[in-house]
């Protein structure tokens, strides 16, 4: 990451969005992500590229030894190469209208050095004055850094094709040896999704990660964490065998694209502030014990300690966010994402999936279960690969192909792990599930987990494969994508350009839409996650460990909201306006939070309730959040879902008077009866039974 150009990085997305990012965008200075571990993509760009800059094409295939890493190596070198005379072209194009280095330079903050000396070139009358200030502008052109993402997780064993395991021959590992074999300099490699003992104990094998002789780093690590606490032990287990992290990465646990990685509560705004205040703490703690590591290992002495950068990314969309996150928290770069996968400049989405992403809204994105890893996963739906998944089980024939394996773990019913979302493990977990003799609905419920994983190695790699028109695997073209919630913002397809000037806040791009501050986004997040959570529990007084649990949960989630309040009256950082209605949404927020927990505490959820209560609860509580915010009357509460919970809590009252009459209901009355009084809505009025009954609790 270059922080002395922009102040931004473009994350990894999927495995296709940003496979070829830093072809779009390195030679701006901008710094980009591709991820490595899907080796047929990689091979798949290799050849896609070679013929694009007319150089013969050598394919790696799956025949020779060490093929993944042969792949990955000689891919990334293709991608320095280009970006390389990218650059010198760059660097030699005339300062003229159009041309790139006019676009280089006027895409730069309005504050960096470098930008304010390219004003000055522009305001001077002398020629040779200007010549001169030219050729010092052409040589302080760098590009952005090439970096890499690993995912631990997806760490698959590998065998050769005698049937034995290959030795230090795993999907990580494999990607990890080809990046560092790589001629990649000033770059980092990003570790995803915690610790992988394995792949963090093959590191100290290699070189690439050491220390040159000027004490810099040319391959950096960089380690993506949820908290504080996953800093610091990931920090000192490297540390202890000679690696040094150069940066962390922290990422919102909910508030993201892809797989989502929930804390317990924890909200971004206290762990943010833990990193700020214990920075000094945490250097000084790794750095003792990387010196110790480096002199038993190397007999090298180490006195000064080697800079850590923390970044943020997760939900940011606009400037006053980013600036605020980096003069207060003292980070050295936000990481934008969702956002450009809206900038065909700077990612690569096929044509249909950027037409569904442009009109996606709240109700289109959804934190679902579909990802076979078993993690919550951010999913767009609508998309290809979900319409083709609904048709093959109407067909009856539910599951993918599993040509990628790369996301194999079920050893439910075979020897060799199998990945969820194949056909093979589906047709045999549902015929396990029919032999049960389940109730209908626990059955239906059960089966339902089933189906809804979904392909991820092919769905997220293919939308480079149609862009490009590239086979990648024969009549298998559907596609996946994975924005955060934040996408529902941002609604029109944007040159690179318009967006940079957007993040640096010279323009704006999110029109007519009332959007909550990056806090309060996460932490409706958290609160929705939890009431489904709760939803799903069987019978929380058998289970005192975790009612605890929730409580904990909860007192995080008010512990946040409390942090925040003082957070907007001590920064000096926020316009009146703007604490007026982060105030609103808090105490809006909070009241909610306890109106829903007050049952839990006196008796669990009762499962003889109307199968229209989940959504219901849902349902009535976003409403109840318009009362405070303009967001869900412009978005969620759409006269659709105003009728049907109209007709929901109307059925419900009818068929469960005696219930309602329990005092343990009252919190959702109330709910309900704020509701039916902001939208005006009296259509229930007529049954005045129910009337009477919603009228006595309140």
């Amino acid at each position: 990451m270059n922080s002395i150009l922009h102040t931004f990085h473009i994350p990894v997305m999927g495995l296709a969005y940003t496979i070829d990012s830093p072809i779009k965008v390195a030679r701006f200075g901008i710094s980009s992500v591709i991820s490595i571990i899907e080796d047929r993509l990689v091979e798949m760009m290799r050849r896609h590229y070679y013929n694009d800059i007319k150089e013969e094409y050598l394919q790696i295939t799956t025949k020779e030894k060490d093929f993944r890493e042969k792949r990955i190596t000689d891919y990334l070198n293709l991608v320095n190469r280009i970006v390389t005379s990218q650059v010198d072209k760059l660097r030699s194009s005339a300062f003229e209208t159009g041309s790139e280095i006019i676009k280089y330079f006027e895409m730069l903050p309005d504050d960096s050095n470098l930008k304010l000396l390219y004003r000055q070139m522009t305001g001077l009358k002398d020629d040779t004055e200007k010549t001169q200030l030219q050729s010092l502008l052409r040589a302080r052109i760098v590009p952005g850094s090439i970096d890499v993402n690993i995912m631990t997780k997806l760490d698959r064993n590998n065998y050769d094709t005698q049937g034995t395991l290959i030795e230090d021959g795993s999907d990580a590992i494999t990607a990890l040896k080809g990046y560092a074999k790589s001629g990649l300099k000033n770059s980092s490699i990003i570790l995803s999704a915690g610790l992988n003992p394995r792949l963090f104990n093959y590191m100290e094998k290699l070189g690439a990660f050491d220390e040159n002789e000027a004490g810099e780093f040319d391959k950096k690590v960089v380690i993506k964490v949820s908290d504080y606490r996953s800093a610091l032990i990931q920090g000192k287990y490297l540390a202890k065998k000679g690696i040094w992290v150069s940066e962390f990465r922290i990422e919102s646990g909910l508030n993201c694209g892809g797989h989502a990685f929930a804390t317990d509560g924890y909200l971004m705004g206290p762990i943010l502030e833990e990193f700020k205040t214990k920075r000094d703490e945490l250097s000084a703690s790794l750095f003792e014990i990387y010196s110790n590591a480096i002199k038993t290992k190397k007999g090298i002495t180490l006195t000064e300690t080697h800079p850590i950068k923390l970044s943020f990314q997760g939900g940011v969309g606009t400037y006053e966010e980013s600036n605020f996150l980096q003069d207060y928290y003292g980070l050295d770069s936000i990481g934008w994402g969702t956002p450009f996968l809206l900038v065909p400049e700077a990612t690569t989405v096929d044509s249909v999936t950027l037409q569904q992403l442009q009109k996606a809204n709240r109700s289109d994105l959804v934190l679902s279960k579909n990802s076979p890893l078993g993690i919550r996963f951010h999913y767009l739906k609508g998309t290809t690969a979900h319409n083709e998944k609904l048709e093959r089980i109407e067909k009856g024939h539910p599951g993918s192909p599993c040509t990628e394996k790369h996301l194999v773990s079920n050893t439910e019913f075979t020897k060799e792990p199998i990945c969820t979302a194949s056909a093979k493990y589906q047709k045999l977990k549902i015929q396990n599930l029919q032999s049960l003799n389940l109730p209908k609905k626990q059955y239906n419920q059960k089966v339902g987990e089933v189906l809804d994983k979904e392909c991820l190695c092919i769905g997220l790699s293919n939308a480079a494969a149609i862009t490009y028109q590239q086979p990648f695997i024969k009549n298998l073209r559907a596609v996946t994508i994975c924005p955060g919630p934040n996408i529902a913002y941002f609604s029109r397809i944007v040159s690179l350009h318009v967006m940079i000037d957007h993040i640096y806040g010279r323009t704006n791009i999110i029109e007519n839409v009332y959007r909550p501050n990056v806090f309060i986004n996460e932490l409706l997040l958290y609160v929705d996650y939890i009431k489904e959570q709760l939803f799903e529990e069987d019978d929380l007084k058998a289970n005192p460990k975790r009612l605890k649990y929730y409580n904990e949960f909860k007192n995080q989630l008010l512990s946040g909201i409390k942090y925040y309040r003082n957070l907007i009256q001590t920064s000096n950082s926020f316009a009146t306006d703007a604490i007026d209605k982060i105030h609103a949404e808090l105490n809006t927020t909070e009241y909610e939070l306890e109106e829903f927990f007050k049952p839990l505490w006196s008796t669990t959820f009762p499962k003889s309730m109307s199968p229209e209560l989940p959504i219901l609860i849902s349902c009535l509580s976003k409403m109840f959040m318009a009362s405070a915010s303009a967001r869900y009357r412009a978005t969620v509460a759409t006269p659709v879902q105003k009728l049907f919970c109209i007709g929901a809590f109307q059925q419900l009252v009818l068929n469960n008077t005696n219930r309602f009459k329990s005092n343990h209901w009252s919190g959702y009355l109330i709910l309900a009866f704020k509701v039916a009084t902001h939208f005006n809505i009296y259509y229930w009025s007529q049954k005045q039974n129910s009337l009477q009954i919603l009228s006595h609790h309140i």
